[in-house]
C-alpha cells in the first residue's frame, strides 16, 4: 500500500496504491496486480462523503484530474457534493496495466489473464478501496461500461452504496451479446440515415472512400491499409454529441492528402493505445455466453449490401489481421471469441438491492440502446431513468447531466 499526496490549484489530490488477488475467492492462487485511485477534494470538503467514477470501456483508465480548466467537465458539479475517487480499473492506468509487452507470457497466458479483468472483479477491487478508504458506503458514478460494472456491483454489494448514478444507459441482464449488437445496427442504420439526410453529398463521398479502401488505396501513418470495415467504423463518431463534426471535416478532405490521413487515423475508434477496448469489448455483453464475434455474425443483409451504412461499437475479426497495432493481440482476441464467459448480473438482487439513484438514458444511443437500458431500469425501482433526446452517449461530458441526475436523487427542483 502507497498513498501519496499532491496539490492541483485549488485541488487536493491523494493518490492511493493497493495490492489485490488477481482472482478473488481462490486462496490457491497468488497472482496478485495493484489496483491505483487518486481522491479528488476541492478546499472546504475534506469531510464530504466519497464518489467513485467508473469510467467507459472497457479498458480505459479514470481521467486525470484538473482544475482552470476543470477536467473532466463534470468534476466540479460532482465536487460541490463530493469527494471523487478517480479509479483506474484493473488492467488500465495505474491499475498494472495490460499492453503489448504482457503477450510475451503467449497467447493462452494472456488470454486466460484477461478473463479476471471483468466487471465482477472490478467490484471487489473497489471493495477493497473502500475499505482501504475508512469508508463504511460511498456512491458511484458509472459511465457507460462504469455503469456496467455498477450493475455488477449492485449485483453483490449493493449495502455498500448510497447512492448510485448510470449515465450513458445499463446495460442489457441476461441476454445474449447478439441480441445487443442487432439492435445496435438497427441504431446505427437509423443514424447514417439521419446524418445523409443532412448531408447528402457525403453518401457519395463514404462510397468513393470505400472504393479506394477496397482498392487498398488508403495507407494510414502507422502502415495500415484501411479496410472498408475499418472506414465504416466511423460511424461511432455519431454516438456523441460533437462527432458528426468530425466525420463531416473528414468527408469533406481530400482523401490524398496528409491532412485527411493523419485526421483519419485520429478520429478511427479502438485505439491500439487502448488495446484492451478491442480485445475484451465484447465480453462487456457476455452475461453468461460466448461472443465468437457477435457483431460480426449479426450484420444485417442491408449493411453487407451498403457500405455507406456505418457501423458503431462492433468489432470486427479482421481487424486482427489489418491493423498493426492489433495483429500482436491475433491469437489473444480468438481465445476470448470461444470463453464461456460467466453471469455477472443477478435479476433478483438486482430487485431487491434498494438502490437508489438516477439513470441517464439516451434515446438516440448508438452503443447502448434505449430499450435494454430501460428493461434493465425496471429492475431497479430505485432509480430514476431520465430520458433524454439532449445527449448522445458522452453526454456526461456536456456538463449538465450530472448535476440533474443529483438532483433527481435528492428530490430537489430540476434545473
Amino acid at each position: 500500500m502507497t498513498v501519496t499526496t499532491r496539490r492541483m490549484l485549488d485541488l487536493t489530490i491523494h493518490e492511493h496504491t493497493i495490492t489485490v488477488p488477481l482472482v478473488w475467492g481462490d486462496d490457491a492462487d497468488s497472482r496478485t496486480i495493484d489496483v491505483f485511485a487518486a481522491v479528488v477534494t476541492r478546499e472546504g470538503g475534506e469531510h464530504l462523503p466519497y464518489l467513485v467514477f467508473l469510467q467507459g470501456g472497457p479498458g480505459s483508465e479514470a481521467p486525470r484530474p484538473f482544475h482552470n480548466p476543470t477536467g473532466p467537465s463534470w468534476l466540479d458539479a460532482a465536487l460541490e457534493h463530493y469527494r471523487v475517487v478517480m479509479f483506474d480499473q484493473r488492467g488500465t492506468g495505474r491499475s498494472t496495466p495490460v499492453g503489448d509487452r504482457d503477450l510475451a507470457r503467449g497467447a493462452a497466458s494472456v488470454a486466460e489473464y484477461l478473463t479476471h479483468l471483468r466487471a465482477d472483479s472490478i467490484v471487489r477491487d473497489g471493495e477493497a478501496m473502500r475499505e482501504h478508504l475508512g469508508a463504511e458506503t460511498w456512491s458511484v458514478l458509472g459511465q457507460s461500461f462504469g455503469g456496467f460494472t455498477t450493475l455488477a456491483y449492485l449485483s453483490t454489494h449493493a449495502s455498500s452504496l448510497q447512492h448510485v448514478y448510470f449515465t450513458g444507459g445499463l446495460s442489457a441482464v441476461g441476454r445474449h451479446p447478439d441480441d445487443v449488437y442487432a439492435l445496435a445496427y438497427d441504431k446505427m442504420r437509423d443514424a447514417s440515415l439521419r446524418y445523409y439526410r443532412r448531408f447528402p453529398e457525403h453518401r457519395d463521398a463514404l462510397r468513393r472512400l470505400a472504393d479506394r479502401a477496397d482498392a487498398g488505396e488508403i495507407v494510414l501513418p502507422d502502415g495500415e491499409v484501411l479496410s472498408v470495415s475499418r472506414l465504416r467504423s466511423l460511424g461511432m463518431l455519431l454516438g456523441t454529441n460533437d462527432g458528426w463534426q468530425t466525420l463531416w471535416s473528414l468527408l469533406e478532405r481530400d482523401p490524398g492528402t496528409n491532412a485527411f490521413r493523419y485526421d483519419l487515423a485520429a478520429a478511427l475508434p479502438f485505439s491500439p493505445r487502448n488495446p484492451l477496448y478491442y480485445v475484451f469489448h465484447e465480453s462487456s455483453y457476455a452475461d453468461g455466453h460466448a461472443t465468437n464475434w457477435s457483431a460480426e455474425r449479426t450484420l444485417p443483409d442491408d449493411f453487407r449490401d451498403d457500405v455507406t451504412l456505418l457501423t458503431g461499437e462492433h468489432v470486427r475479426r479482421e481487424w486482427a489481421d489489418t491493423v498493426p497495432g492489433f495483429q500482436p493481440w491475433r491469437e489473444v482476441v480468438d481465445e476470448l471469441a470461444s470463453f464461456e464467459w460467466p453471469r455477472v448480473y443477478d435479476e433478483a438482487a438486482l430487485l431487491g438491492s434498494g438502490a437508489v439513484g438516477a439513470a441517464a438514458v439516451y434515446v438516440n444511443d448508438v452503443y447502448v440502446p434505449m430499450e435494454f437500458s430501460l428493461e434493465t431500469a425496471r429492475m431497479l425501482p430505485g432509480v430514476v431513468p431520465w430520458v433524454t433526446s439532449e445527449h448522445e452517449h458522452n453526454g456526461l461530458r456536456a456538463g449538465d447531466v450530472l448535476p440533474h441526475l443529483i438532483d433527481l436523487v435528492h428530490r430537489r427542483r430540476v434545473r
